[in-house]
């Protein structure tokens, strides 16, 4: 899906992935509140860098990132929502959020765990987005849903494979990847 942000010349980026998670909506939203902390059960530290925030953790204004990835909290609704604008890297103009939406269809206890990825690209980042940044972004999102899944089941979640690109891009960034 390609629209257009505000104030913006160009494509959007719309990225999202979704899990359903069979467990109340407070307990997924008990996962959320713990996005950041020492404790997180979702963000996949083991295997991406860690999701880090000042101000204690989540709350309107405060900063972090993972990585070389950069942003700040704009909106926050405990239990329920998280959006966060980005700082760098240049170029990317636009938000990241967790959302969790009851998932009714999936049965009365079924939340919808939601990551959302709006931006348009500028400069460098047209290219690098889809070529490093979007595949790199797809497996770490895949990663923290298999957590978030696991948190909630009390079953730790198998190791799901990168794509072979992934490795590569992995192999070649080592250390600007990681780094914060």
């Amino acid at each position: 899906m390609v629209m257009g942000l505000a104030g913006s010349k160009g494509p959007t980026v719309f990225d999202a992935h979704e899990r359903v998670l069979h467990a109340p909506m407070a307990v997924v939203g008990a996962l959320l509140e713990r996005l950041g902390a020492d404790d997180d059960p979702i963000w996949p530290s083991d295997r991406w860098p860690k999701l880090e925030l000042d101000r204690g953790g989540l709350a309107v204004g405060a900063r972090g990132g993972h990585g070389p990835i950069r942003y700040h909290v704009v909106e926050y609704e405990p239990g329920r929502r998280v959006r966060f604008r980005f700082t760098s890297p240049p170029g990317f103009m636009g938000h990241h959020e967790f959302i969790l939406e009851r998932a009714a269809e999936a049965g009365p206890d079924a939340v919808r765990l939601r990551h959302v990825l709006m931006m348009t690209p500028v400069d460098n980042a047209r290219l690098s987005w889809p070529l490093v940044w979007k595949p790199l972004h797809d497996a770490l999102m895949e990663d923290a849903l298999d957590r978030a899944e696991g948190a909630v089941t009390g079953q730790t979640p198998p190791l799901r494979p990168w794509p072979r690109y992934v490795h590569v891009l992995r192999r070649l960034f080592r250390g600007r990847i990681e780094r914060r």
